[in-house]
C-alpha cells in the first residue's frame, strides 16, 4: 500500500512539474518588426529600457502566478521574491514603476493584440494570429 501511495505521489508531482514548465512565448503586436533578444526583454521588464530596439515606446505586461514565476526565473534570472524586493526599492526611491499586470494569458494576449507598444508573455500553447511571438523560453 505504501509503495502505491509513493508511486501516486511521484506521478502526481511529475504531472504538476510538466504543467509548470510550459514553454513561455514573449509576444508583441503583429506590426512590430523589431528583433528582440532575451537581453532586450530583461531590460524592458526590469525597467532599464523604455523602448523597443527600433525606438518605439515599449510597455511590458506582467502576470502573476506560476507563469509569472517561471518568466521571472527564465527571462530575468530572479525569483518572485527578488522581483518584489527589486520593484519595492525602485518604487520607494522614485526610480521606477513596475510593469502593468494582466490577470491571465487571455488578458495579456488581448492587451498586446490591441496596442503596438505593449510586450508580454503567455503560455506558448495559447498563441494565435492576434499576436507575434518574438522569443520562446
Amino acid at each position: 500500500m505504501k509503495t502505491q501511495i509513493k508511486a501516486l505521489a511521484i506521478a502526481t508531482s511529475l504531472l504538476f512539474s510538466a504543467s509548470v514548465l510550459a514553454e513561455i512565448a514573449i509576444i508583441v503586436h503583429p506590426s512590430n518588426g523589431d528583433t528582440i533578444t532575451q537581453d532586450d526583454i530583461s531590460k524592458l521588464f526590469l525597467g532599464k529600457d523604455k523602448s523597443f530596439p527600433g525606438g518605439a515606446p515599449a510597455v511590458p505586461i506582467n502576470q502573476g502566478g506560476a507563469i509569472g514565476d517561471e518568466f521571472n526565473e527564465k527571462a530575468l534570472n530572479k525569483s518572485s521574491t527578488q522581483m518584489k524586493a527589486y520593484w519595492s526599492k525602485l518604487v520607494f526611491t522614485g526610480k521606477g514603476t513596475p510593469p502593468k499586470d494582466a490577470a491571465s494569458d487571455e488578458e495579456a494576449k488581448a492587451l498586446v493584440a490591441g496596442n503596438p507598444n505593449l510586450i508580454g508573455y503567455i503560455d506558448a500553447s495559447k498563441v494565435d494570429g492576434s499576436v507575434k511571438v518574438v522569443l520562446k523560453l
